[in-house]
């Protein structure tokens, strides 16, 4: 799987999703887009990864919030890979603002609140490898060729 497009994420499916039951549905529609789970588990978040994944705003009013949050129950953590894994994921998951999310989206159909958005997701190829490493071991990601692989091709060679 070395084409340019193949891609790495990272998906967090939070505690609101596990809490309510959608743990299956949402592993289930990564699937079904064909992406191959490289890495699952569950995990506990404590504060020094939380604060470390939520760098970005931890100096922001709505951060405890955040953090409270994400370690109130544990969440799964899943990394995936496919054919321009990035993009497809963002339109399965749908916009962070849940208010804004389609429905099809998993944002969309489940979403309550902007924190309360069932999932989080890698949004670019570097934040990617950051993020898989935060949370994976080298040893915990796996590689291996999914059969359906031979009948995804990109744009390009068609």
């Amino acid at each position: 799987m070395t084409h340019e497009k193949m891609e790495q994420s990272l998906i967090i499916i939070k505690p609101d999703a596990l809490q309510r039951s959608l743990v299956g549905e949402i592993i289930t529609r990564f699937e079904r887009k064909g992406l191959a789970i490289i890495g699952l588990k569950m995990m506990h978040l404590k504060g020094a990864i939380v604060q470390d994944h939520y760098s970005h705003i931890k100096d922001k009013p709505f951060f405890p919030r955040i953090e409270r949050f994400m370690t109130s129950t544990p969440v799964i953590v899943m990394a995936v890979q496919g054919m321009a894994a990035i993009d497809a994921i963002r339109i399965i998951v749908g916009p962070t603002k849940s208010f804004e999310a389609a429905a099809g989206t998993i944002r969309g159909d489940y979403a309550l609140s902007m924190q309360s958005n069932i999932v989080h997701a890698s949004d670019s190829k570097e934040s990617a490898v950051a993020e898989i490493a935060r949370f994976f071991k080298e040893e915990e990601i796996f590689e291996y060729e999914k059969i359906n692989t031979a009948f995804v091709h990109s744009d390009e060679l068609m």
